[in-house]
């Protein structure tokens, strides 16, 4: 009896043997958790999808050239390049969404050459900025092309001259379509209305594709927008292309004049071009640099962006970085003479 008492009987746990148990399991925990967010800033990137922030709707420039880098850069990668379009305010709202995410790869942007106005024209508003140029890093350009003057195929202008003339004699009465004030639409038909001394009414959309969709409607009567935005309709004869905002001949549209040649010193380019935000860390940018350039390179997609009318114009990080800065301040004398639209 006493046998099976001594053998039944408990040893009482003492408080101090109990909060050591639990000090070392957390302690466990901690090293765990530590040794798995080491891991995972360890992994290689990528290790998850990104997102390729579009920041206009669909069917403008911006989406076609994305859509095929995106593509291309997946397979690069080896891991799905998402879109997400996040148009408005000149493209101004999905940038501003780029240049605050967090700097960590997974988070890119595809932008028009609006990136180096809308900064400017909210210093002239008083604004507070929607972005600034130095919170993204430039990484690959992918096409720089001019602005084209485009009307409806059965709109009663065949000529620049023919428009501008109209636009003299009734002020205000031609209306024009773009991706919202200070936008890559908004810029070239403000500079060639200061330039022949007309006064036309602007109608802002969220992007190319709805402002396009308008004039073919009859709600608007033309657009400035870059070439691969309208050659399908000026193949399919709804829309005229009346002259261009470059310097010689266009691939796209060779029998088009550009608005030098006729007489309208006005010119202006269209570029679309990745960014990450600045901040990311340098294997990181090197890693996406690298994607960027194979994107390029990729026969499928340099023949669906070139297909378009917009024939691949590749400019590498450091090259790129020194042409945006040089847009900026060439767009900052823009900005100004435009002055202030609300």
């Amino acid at each position: 009896m006493n046998f099976f008492r001594r053998t039944r009987h408990t040893r009482p746990h003492h408080p101090h043997v109990l909060v050591s148990t639990a000090v070392l399991l957390a302690s466990l925990f901690v090293q765990l958790g530590t040794l798995g967010t080491a891991w995972a800033q360890t992994a290689p990137f990528p290790n998850k999808s990104i997102t390729m922030i579009v920041p206009f709707p669909p069917g403008g420039l911006a989406d076609i050239v994305a859509r095929p880098v995106a593509e291309a850069m997946s397979r690069e990668l080896g891991q799905p390049v998402v879109i997400e379009n996040k148009g408005g305010a000149g493209g101004g709202i999905g940038m501003g969404v780029a240049a605050r995410a967090k700097p960590d790869g997974y988070t890119i942007l595809m932008a028009l050459s609006s990136l180096t106005v809308i900064p400017e024209a909210d210093a002239l508003l008083g604004r507070n900025p929607m972005f600034l140029l130095n919170d993204l890093r430039p990484i690959a350009r992918y096409t720089a092309d001019p602005t084209v003057l485009a009307v409806r195929a059965d709109a009663p202008w065949k000529t620049v001259k023919e428009f501008i003339e109209d636009a003299r004699k009734r002020t205000g009465a031609i209306n024009y379509g773009s991706s919202g004030n200070y936008g890559t639409m908004h810029v070239p038909m403000e500079i060639l209305a200061q330039t022949a001394g007309v006064k036309m009414t602007h109608v802002p959309f969220t992007g190319a594709g709805p402002a396009i969709v308008a004039m073919l409607g009859g709600q608007i009567d033309a657009v400035s927008t870059g070439p691969a935005t309208v050659l399908q309709h000026v193949k399919a004869g709804k829309i005229r292309v009346l002259g261009h905002w470059g310097n010689g001949p266009l691939a796209s549209l060779p029998d088009v004049s550009s608005l030098k040649d006729l007489g309208f010193n006005a010119e202006y380019a269209q570029w679309s071009g990745l960014f990450i935000p600045s901040g990311t860390p340098e294997p990181i940018a090197q890693r996406l640099r690298a994607a960027a350039k194979a994107a390029a390179q990729d026969t499928k997609a340099r023949d669906v962006i070139q297909n378009t009318g917009s024939p691949v114009q590749y400019l590498d990080s450091p090259d790129f970085e020194k042409y945006v800065a040089a847009d900026a301040k060439r767009m900052s004398d823009v900005v100004k003479k435009i002055g202030k639209v609300e």
